[in-house]
């Protein structure tokens, strides 16, 4: 089967609007990105433009709204332009914003999908990364009554039930069978509140940016006519009235379970901050926005446990991104001291690479001739020279650098490495590269069994 490949966009886009929390007024505009990029929102308006990762591990705030927070740098109500990304199957964008909170537009993820479409859609000639559910993955919140179930499935589907207790809205349920039907089944699905809520949201100084185009308003009770005078006010509009149905302002509903719908198109949104693409089912009861992240940060920590015992799946078939002489423009080492043959794999916090062992290693003829076994020191250095194009590849002109082991903790060897041998590396940064310090999580793998692992400090500085 031939693998999927990642996907960005053709051409920059943008849009703007007010958030619906903040009223703040958002330029956006979507940038395609490279390979291995991830989506990534950049404060345009903030000194020295700071990024922000889509990453569950960013997430500060789920109170109506999803946000993510870098240091001092914050980007809110994300869900919706995220469940667009998804929808489109996009795996690497900048989204570029100059303010604090991303446009609500009509409240649902319709204009954002538009927009990408506007862009285009380019592959690009690289795997695609999946979380792929390979069992049964449960989350509960007793106090709220929701459940979150991941389990296994070719596609990426979704089953959402919500239940309000609320004879408007009754028991609803919403169904994706498929992401490829994201545009057309889910994304023109508007976000809602009942009316008591919105009270409340209106005396807290909050929905700054909400109208009532943007939003289902569901009505419970009959009101005081001075009361709809009062949100007649507070949206801008000369009348406010309640259709027969229970909503505010006779708005005519996309999909008779719209309600639904747009729960689904949160919890899409939402697990985007898992990082990779999900291949499984989720199934859905009373989701929100804080027990849909805690979720994601389950399935995250559950996606790196795994990927930390599987060796990288790699197609020898295909040439490295670096061979050997390509490594050399990079690291300093020469033969026989250089180790390490291929580069298979690089991304901005980890790396693939590939020692061939072979019988004509010059340390065979010392180290158990009878019976040769590469030494363990030796496996370590390798995956230190994988790790140091890793961190070089941060820097512009790597050549003028040097990389240099400060500590190895939590070595151990687990099974013995002979000729014939091919060691996969795979190295993971524990915490971001700062000031030249690298410090990593490594795993050498032999026919898919882990035989050596460790903890790498390291450290670049420039050639005297």
């Amino acid at each position: 089967m031939t693998p999927k490949l990642q996907k960005t966009i053709q051409n920059s886009v943008s849009i703007s609007g007010v958030g619906i929390h903040t009223g703040v007024f958002t330029n956006m505009t979507l940038v395609p990105a490279e390979a291995n990029t991830g989506i990534r929102f950049i404060r345009t308006d903030l000194e020295e433009n700071p990024a922000i990762k889509a990453d569950i591990d960013n997430v500060f705030s789920t109170d109506r709204s999803t946000g993510l927070k870098k240091e001092n740098a914050e980007i809110n109500t994300v869900e919706h332009v995220l469940a667009a990304v998804v929808g489109a199957e996009i795996d690497n964008l900048i989204i570029e914003v100059d303010n604090i909170e991303i446009p609500i537009l009509d409240g649902s993820a319709k204009d954002f999908a538009i927009l990408i479409e506007k862009a285009g859609i380019r592959t690009l000639n690289v795997k695609k990364h999946f979380f792929e559910i390979k069992r049964k993955i449960s989350y509960t919140d007793k106090e709220t009554g929701t459940t979150l179930i991941a389990t296994p499935s070719d596609e990426y589907q979704i089953d959402v039930e919500i239940d309000y207790n609320s004879e408007t809205l009754g028991v609803q349920n919403a169904s994706l069978d498929s992401i490829t039907d994201f545009n057309t089944e889910i994304s023109a699905s508007r976000t809602f509140c009942f009316l008591h809520e919105l009270e409340v949201l209106l005396d807290s100084n909050l929905i700054k940016g909400g109208d009532v185009n943007n939003a289902i308003i569901v009505v419970e009770n009959e009101i005081p006519k001075e009361k709809l005078a009062k949100l007649g006010m507070a949206f801008n509009r000369t009348e406010i009235t309640v259709n027969k149905k229970g909503y505010l302002n006779n708005l005519t509903l996309r999909h008779q379970n719209e309600p639904a719908r747009h729960k689904l198109l949160d919890i899409i949104g939402d697990l985007s901050l898992v990082g990779k693409s999900i291949k499984g089912k989720i199934t859905a009861t009373k989701p929100g926005h804080k027990n849909n992240t805690n979720f994601a940060k389950k399935l995250k920590q559950i996606m790196i446990e795994d990927m930390n015992k599987t060796a990288p799946e790699i197609n020898f078939d295909e040439a490295p991104i670096y061979n050997k002489e390509k490594i050399k423009t990079i690291l300093p080492h020469r033969e026989p001291f250089l180790f390490l043959d291929e580069i298979r794999e690089i991304q901005k916090d980890s790396i693939v690479g590939v020692k061939y062992v072979t019988t004509d290693e010059d340390y065979f003829k010392g180290h158990f001739p009878g019976e040769p076994v590469m030494p363990g020191v030796l496996q370590l250095e390798t995956m230190a020279q994988a790790g140091g194009v890793l961190i070089l590849s941060t820097v512009e002109n790597p050549e003028d650098y040097l990389t240099f082991f400060m500590k190895i903790d939590n070595a151990k060897f687990k099974k013995k490495v002979v000729p014939g041998d091919t060691i996969i590396f795979r190295l993971n940064l524990i915490s971001p590269i700062r000031r030249g310090l690298c410090h990593m999580h490594g795993k050498g793998f032999v026919n898919g069994k882990i035989v050596v692992e460790g903890d790498l400090l390291a450290q670049i500085a420039p050639k005297k």
